[in-house]
């Protein structure tokens, strides 16, 4: 075995039992003897980390195609994990004397958590340029709606690699799982707090959703000429009852589904004649009888602050079941469409 690291015997083999991981490792410490064990930890210890070309040159058995371009491996303290979990406290005070053998450190917590807050474009965008297998191994570990919102984000070439992988995928070692984990708490997460925008773009969302749709057009124009950073994040939040019709068939059945024919009817007295036609289209046959019936009786005697009160509502829920992932907002589909 041929390394670019001045590495010595017990040092390889330390390197090799760590890339296979705990369970292989475990069965295979109990045929060392405490001379060569002892030699393991002590050649374990000097061993800090070893770069990914080094470590496939060290061990054929670890050329998985999920470890291609992950980063580097913590063998040290790796190896204090297998041996932890393999021997007794007897057999680790028996086999490295009088020293007491200090167990290995909690590590960080999962990531997973963390990449599940992220946008899916983002996470899409990094994922399309690892190895399939480390991509697909990373949506497995992630909620199935997430996952799913993350594909979608992908060419579709990319999209069916990946997928094929996630159907073959057998258990990922420990080793693994942690050099992936790293990988992505360096080159995802970390850039998270400084580069996420997205708390500050759901504020100003928030306040230009509370405004008319003219007052919100004239707005985004003037934010436009501006220059206003990141205003794409802003417009793809952004949605007011008039914005209906943009959404797709089976996002207004999703949509209207969930609300009572009473707030339908009351958001729709007054509203222009597309606008309710592609409502009602998303409505029951039985429920649209009922709708029409009320609005042909006219909107005398209803304040327009509850009709405004009603749109308001419905809008706020198709922005609720977009965060959701039920659909995209138009604003979304149009720059997906740009792009």
């Amino acid at each position: 075995m041929r390394t670019s690291l001045t590495l010595t015997r017990p040092q390889k083999a330390a390197a090799i039992l760590v890339a296979m991981g705990k369970p292989s490792a475990s069965r295979l410490l109990k045929f060392f003897k405490q001379e060569e064990l002892k030699a393991l930890i002590e050649g374990a210890r000097l061993l800090r980390t070893i770069p990914q070309a080094d470590l496939e040159r060290i061990v054929a058995e670890f050329e998985a195609e999920f470890t291609e371009g992950a980063g580097l491996l913590d063998s040290a303290d790796r190896m204090d994990t297998i041996l932890n979990e393999s021997l007794s406290p007897e057999e680790m005070s028996a086999i490295m004397g009088d020293r007491k053998f200090e167990p290995a450190p909690e590590g960080p917590p999962p990531i997973w958590p963390d990449l599940e807050k992220l946008e899916p474009a983002r996470l899409g965008t990094f994922l399309a340029g690892e190895h399939p297998q480390t991509a697909a191994m990373v949506l497995s570990k992630l909620a199935p709606q997430t996952a799913a919102n993350v594909l979608l984000t992908m060419e579709k070439p990319i999209r069916s690699q990946i997928i094929k992988r996630m159907v073959t995928m057998a258990n990922i070692p420990d080793a693994a799982t942690r050099i992936v984990e790293n990988q992505l708490r360096a080159s995802v997460l970390s850039q998270k707090a400084t580069r996420d925008t997205s708390a500050g773009q759901e504020r100003v969302a928030s306040v230009l959703n509370e405004m008319a749709k003219p007052e919100l057009d004239e707005l985004m124009q003037d934010l436009e000429e501006a220059g206003t950073p990141d205003l794409a994040g802003v417009k793809s939040r952004l949605f007011a009852f008039d914005d209906l019709p943009l959404l797709t068939q089976k996002a207004r059945v999703l949509l209207f589904d969930g609300l009572s024919t009473e707030l339908v009817t009351l958001a729709l007295r007054g509203a222009p004649a597309a606008l309710t036609e592609a409502v009602l289209s998303a409505i029951g046959a039985r429920s649209r009888r009922m709708i029409e019936s009320e609005l042909g009786q006219g909107s005398e005697g209803i304040a327009l602050t509850d009709i405004m009160a009603a749109r308001k509502t419905v809008a706020v829920a198709t922005i609720r079941l977009s965060r959701q992932g039920a659909f995209e907002l138009p604003a979304t589909q149009t720059a997906a469409e740009a792009a």
